[in-house]
């Protein structure tokens, strides 16, 4: 597995130019945005979108086939891929949340314990976000996953608009809908979170690794 991250790292080298530009928007969203709170989640999910790009690195002119003539595993190759994705989308997400809680101190906005609560929100969407895309992107590859993809995520964000529109409908905002939640423990509530995308990550692993087994080149 080591080796296929030295890989994916010297890959995602040529595109220096993409990651520069990248924390430089960071860091003008985290100063001049008014609610800067956003960055945290920004920044990782495009980092962990960005780790599935080598996947269609490896399938360009068929290098997959190739590539399984060396001693790596299928299964091995599946799993790494998850780890690349959370070290990217950790590491991103460390970065945001340190430049978040820096341009807020500057400005007197925020303080440490509300930037990192809002952080943390982020992360188990991060978890289930890439349980959902790498077995996607594995099973159909770079063109036809990301297709897929983008009717996945446009259907979710249809049922919550509609979900939204029909609470309108009958009578029920924002406040009455969030009242019941008021009395919910915050630290159980953060803590089924993570356990919902812990086991999202563990299961989409598995199918991940079966895809692979499965898969001809």
């Amino acid at each position: 597995m080591k080796g296929l991250l030295i890989k994916d790292f010297r890959l995602m080298k040529s595109q220096i130019n993409f990651f520069i530009i990248l924390t430089a928007v960071t860091v003008v969203l985290a100063v001049f945005s008014d609610n800067p709170s956003f960055v945290p989640g920004y920044l990782p999910f495009v980092m962990s979108v960005f780790a599935l790009s080598t996947i269609s690195y490896d399938e360009f002119n068929n290098s997959s086939a190739f590539l399984f003539t060396l001693p790596v595993s299928r299964t091995g190759y599946a799993l790494e891929k998850y780890c690349l994705s959370l070290i990217l989308g950790a590491g991103s997400w460390l970065f945001a949340l340190a430049v978040t809680t820096v341009s807020g101190m500057i400005k007197g906005t925020a303080v440490f314990s509300e930037t990192a609560a809002a952080a943390l929100i982020i992360l188990p969407f991060l978890f289930i976000s890439v349980a959902v895309m790498l077995p996607v992107q594995l099973k159909f590859g770079g063109e036809k996953g990301r297709i897929i993809l983008m009717i996945i995520f446009g259907a979710v964000f249809l049922i919550f608009v509609t979900a939204l529109k029909t609470g309108e409908a009958i009578g029920n905002d924002i406040q009455a809908i969030s009242n019941p939640l008021s009395g919910v423990n915050l630290k159980a509530l953060f803590a089924g979170a993570f356990i919902a995308g812990a086991a999202s990550l563990l299961i989409s692993m598995k199918i991940s690794c079966s895809v692979m087994n499965k898969k001809e080149f």
